[in-house]
């Protein structure tokens, strides 16, 4: 990617910060910081912070230790870096001087104790969450973008084509997840990060930790997986059945399914997140089914893999071109089964289109 698009989005950035009244923001290593600099150093007890300030040049405050690779990042130029040194520089009153009129964002990754070091070194300022503040920093994305979410997406849609095609029956939970995890690498993932499986009564957990349930015939199977792909993530979950399902488990499938198509129609510009909430809650509250539908419809994806918007009510953040999220509906029956269905999409200028494409029919595996 090039300089100029980073400085571009360091730009949005701090007029978003001026739009919202504020003087400006501070970014710490995390997703924010390598969205507008391409420089993504670990999270550490020295502090590394971009500061973006009203009238002020863009500057990457580092560790003298860390100057050559803060330097080397594609964003870099630009930018003006300025170390620190450790046991005679004081970097947070190096960052308090930097400061203009006004109160600050600070990205959510922020370790407390640089942000009350800062404190103590600007009494008085004000600061926010830049998550309160600042909520769709990283919300619409570019072509580029999407390109990766699809790629991601992609990847994640052949693990799950070729983990149905082996047997489940006697398996452990544990087993599937570690081949999920190999498959998912084997089609380009650099990182892993989650991979659920919830075998029958276990699949009413929403999040259930793999163990060492062995699966049986007529178990539902949900599995939710996903990791990182240049960059960007992925978060696939379909739910399967070991042999011929029953009709109870027919049923509320095919209910899930029309939930998820329900939010999906209801995706297009201006529309409120909260809507394509509603959209899917409803199908599942006029089945009876309400009270077992226990989360949101939906959770924006990106750099991280849960980031604005939110598609839930009380979130009435309108939809933008570009903007990807989730759409993820789920009925759950404790002790019993439970059944999600999970695609990625993105808003177009006329509706939406899916990043996911694995088969969303009812799947039989052996």
């Amino acid at each position: 990617m090039s300089e100029a698009r980073y400085a571009d989005r360091r730009l949005r950035a701090l007029e978003a910060a001026e739009a919202a009244g504020l003087g400006g923001i501070l970014v710490s290593p995390g997703p924010d910081l390598a969205y507008l600099t391409a420089y993504a150093p670990p999270p550490l007890e020295r502090l590394t912070l971009l500061v973006l300030s009203a009238g002020a040049d863009p500057t990457l405050v580092v560790p003298t230790l860390e100057r050559p690779l803060a330097e080397s990042a594609a964003g870099a130029p630009g930018l003006t870096v300025l170390d620190w040194r450790d046991g005679r520089d004081d970097p947070y009153g190096v960052v308090a001087a930097m400061l203009g009129p006004g109160s600050y964002a600070v990205s959510d990754r922020t370790w407390a104790s640089h942000l009350l070091s800062l404190q103590r070194a600007a009494p008085g300022r004000p600061f926010f969450a830049a998550s309160e503040a600042l909520p769709l920093l990283r919300a619409v994305k570019d072509a580029d973008e999407i390109r990766r979410l699809r790629a991601a997406g992609s990847a994640a849609d052949a693990a799950f084509a070729d983990v149905i095609a082996g047997p489940f029956v006697g398996r452990a939970e544990t087993e599937i997840a570690l081949e999920l995890d190999r498959l998912l690498r084997e089609h380009g993932h650099e990182r892993v990060d989650f991979t659920v499986v919830g075998s029958g009564p276990n699949g009413a957990s929403g999040h259930h930790e793999p163990g060492e349930r062995r699966i049986e015939p007529g178990d539902a199977v949900v599995m939710d997986f996903g990791g990182v792909r240049d960059e960007y993530c992925s978060d696939l979950t379909r739910t399967v059945f070991v042999g011929e399902p029953s009709q109870e488990q027919r049923e509320i499938y095919a209910i899930v399914l029309a939930a998820q198509q329900a939010a999906f129609e209801a995706v297009r510009p201006g529309v409120a997140a909260q809507d394509v909430d509603r959209a899917a809650r409803t199908v599942i509250t006029d089945a009876g089914y309400g009270d077992r539908f226990v989360h949101r419809t939906g959770h924006g994806i990106g750099l991280e893999v849960h980031e604005p918007p939110y598609i839930v009510e009380g979130d009435e953040t309108p939809l933008e071109p570009g903007m990807t999220f989730s759409d993820e509906p789920g009925i759950y029956l404790a002790g019993r089964f439970g059944v999600r269905i999970e695609d990625q999409v993105a808003v177009t200028d006329r509706g939406a289109e899916r990043l996911n494409e694995a088969d969303r029919e009812l799947t039989i595996v052996a």
